[in-house]
This record gives structure tokens, C-alpha cells and sequence, in this order.
């Protein structure tokens, strides 16, 4: 078990000190967990220590979204003043989610058309 959470730390350190010192944009536990995952890619599998981790924390996972539930309640005044708002705001991002996600798709697929002939 310590062998499979020194893995999850030492990725997402590494990950860390790359956000640090050449991608200031991206969050450095992101970076760690694009490594971690290209590693386990390269290595085709999963070991059990890092699996028993990883079990551990999807057990618990829950847990992390209390405080944004406690934040709903606690402004919930704002977010009912201001409910059209943020219905539309949501509404918005996705539906230009969608279409950007389909033009991006449509443009691939013809790129990998014409690759193919």
C-alpha cells in the first residue's frame, strides 16, 4: 500500500515541479496525472499496490464534494436572486460546448478522410 501512494506522490510532484518551471498554465496535479497515466499505458497495467490506493480514495471520493454542497447552501439567497443568470450562463456553455465539439469532430474526420484515400 505505501508503495502504490509514494507512486500517486512522486506523479504528482513531478507533476508539480513541470507546472512550476515549464507550463505555469496547467495545475501541477493535472500534469502528475497525465504522467501517471501515460505510465501505466507504458506499462500495460495497473500494479496492485496502486490499485489498493486508488480503491481507497474512489471510497472516500464523496467526501470532496461536501464543502461545495456547503457553499450552494450557504449562498443560496445569490444563486436564487440571480437564477435566470446562471441558467442561461449554463445553458450557453453547453450548447457552445457541443457545436465546438462537433466542428472539431467534423474537421478531424474530414482530415482522416482524406489521409484514407
Amino acid at each position: 500500500m505505501i508503495s502504490g501512494l509514494v507512486q500517486i506522490l512522486f506523479f504528482q510532484s513531478l507533476g508539480e515541479l513541470i507546472s512550476k518551471f515549464a507550463l505555469p498554465t496547467l495545475p501541477g496535479p493535472v500534469i502528475g496525472l497525465v504522467l501517471l497515466i501515460l505510465w501505466l499505458v507504458f506499462r500495460k497495467g495497473i500494479n496492485p499496490e496502486l490499485a489498493l490506493v486508488a480503491d481507497g480514495f474512489i471510497q472516500y471520493f464523496g467526501l470532496l464534494f461536501v464543502p461545495a454542497a456547503v457553499g450552494v447552501v450557504l449562498f443560496l439567497p445569490q444563486l436564487k436572486a440571480n437564477a435566470l443568470a446562471i441558467v442561461s450562463a449554463l445553458v450557453g456553455s453547453v450548447v457552445l460546448t457541443i457545436a465546438a465539439s462537433a466542428i472539431v469532430v467534423r474537421f478531424l474526420s474530414s482530415k482522416l478522410d482524406g489521409a484514407k484515400q
